[in-house]
């Protein structure tokens, strides 16, 4: 089977922390016999905005095409304008980058499997269309939550990109259900696994991966991984933790945000930037609890991490992190809530508010339901029935 993954970010050698969820799943696919091809189309702004502004120019800096872990990538250009998914979605534009990349590299899919409603689930429409290839489109989280409300035609072009799909997943139950709300569909609940060999607790104490990263050795570190910016919720957790004695948050990533904090930063903010993938795990395994307090997600894979080394999380009840905490909700805080912020992170550094017995059910909840692995069989079978129809009823008779 031939599989066309079509998104909008993904690893490269200058880049290993974009898009690593993705990656994780393609190489599980591709561990399991399939034949996967990665398109990532690269926004290009036109020659007129690149002369006005310099944030228009976009660095040079990816090749158009490459080959990862036995996986080839291509990142053919597209025109990109400021702002567009808000007023002037790209799908056209996307699709024809991308049949140029199918027709000169001589790619013949089987299927496509597009990520994010928009814009790579818009393209594969079109691309449907042209070609009679079916997609199957996987959202996860802003697709469905923020973007569709920006305008009338970010709606539109969400609800094309969602109806027209021979088959649609989601990465947490609630966008499940919202989709359906949303557009009538009946979406899928598939969740985006993790390596769990690679977050397996090691018998390295805390105290030396502390040395190696350079991180204080007595303060209680409040740690947070991902993209620096406001929606985050990162304003709301260096406030909360800068009146905290003995209390350190440590920002691991880059971002528009990083500014801000850096003039923030105080005795409280350690702001190491972006790291290898590979010390994700350490930076984990140092800190006493793992902050995302959000405004919205779908299902954060840094959470899983986090939990399938027992580390303590405060999040915020957003996304698909209610039902990922089932019985232990009232963990969650909302968004934007400086003061309930304050207070989960107290009641975890000082009231023992994670127990073992909670770490211990995390733990295995995560290595039972969110393996990469199993995930993989799973869209294998979602692959089938897209491109044999027949296989659904066949698997429903078997049962």
């Amino acid at each position: 089977m031939k599989v066309l993954w079509l998104t909008s970010v993904y690893p490269s050698e200058k880049h290993p922390s974009e898009g690593v969820f993705h990656e994780t799943q393609v190489q599980e696919l591709h561990k399991q016999g399939l034949e996967v091809t990665v398109i990532c189309p690269k926004p290009v702004n036109p020659p007129v905005l690149r002369m006005l502004k310099a944030s228009y120019r976009q660095k040079k800096d990816l090749p158009e095409q490459e080959v990862r872990n036995g996986v080839t990538v291509y990142r053919p250009p597209y025109t990109a304008l400021p702002g567009q998914l808000k007023w002037a979605q790209p799908s056209k534009r996307i699709a024809a980058s991308v049949l140029h990349a199918m027709e000169r590299y001589e790619l013949s899919p089987d299927l496509i499997h597009a990520h994010f409603a928009m814009p790579s689930g818009g393209a594969a429409a079109v691309i449907q269309k042209e070609t009679q290839i079916p997609y199957l489109l996987t959202l996860h989280g802003s697709d469905v939550n923020v973007y569709p409300g920006y305008s009338q035609g970010a709606q539109v072009a969400f609800e094309t990109a969602v109806k027209q799909a021979s088959a649609v997943l989601t990465v947490s139950e609630e966008l499940a259900k919202k989709t359906n709300d949303m557009t009538k569909v009946e979406a899928t609940f598939l969740p985006i696994g993790i390596p769990l060999q690679s977050f397996s607790k090691t018998e390295e104490d805390q105290e030396g991966i502390r040395q190696q990263l350079n991180l204080p050795l007595h303060d209680k570190l409040v740690v947070y991984i991902g993209r620096l910016v406001k929606e985050k919720g990162l304003l709301e957790l260096a406030d909360a933790v800068s009146s905290m004695d003995g209390v350190k948050v440590v920002f691991v990533g880059k971002g528009p945000l990083a500014k801000e904090l850096a003039e923030r930063a105080g005795a409280s903010i350690i702001l190491p930037g972006q790291v290898p993938n590979e010390q994700v795990k350490d930076y984990l395994m140092a800190a006493d609890l793992f902050a995302l307090p959000s405004y919205s997600e779908g299902m954060p894979t840094v959470v899983l991490e986090a939990l399938a080394l027992k580390v303590p999380v405060v999040a915020t009840r957003v996304g698909g992190l209610p039902s990922l905490f089932s019985a232990y909700q009232h963990l969650l805080v909302e968004p934007r809530s400086t003061s309930q912020l304050k207070e989960a992170i107290h009641a975890c550094l000082y009231e023992n508010s994670w127990d073992e017995q909670m770490k211990n059910e995390f733990h295995e909840m995560i290595h039972t339901e969110y393996s990469s692995a199993n995930n993989a069989k799973h869209l294998i079978q979602q692959y089938e029935k897209v491109l044999h129809p027949s296989f659904k009823q066949d698997e429903m008779c078997k049962e």
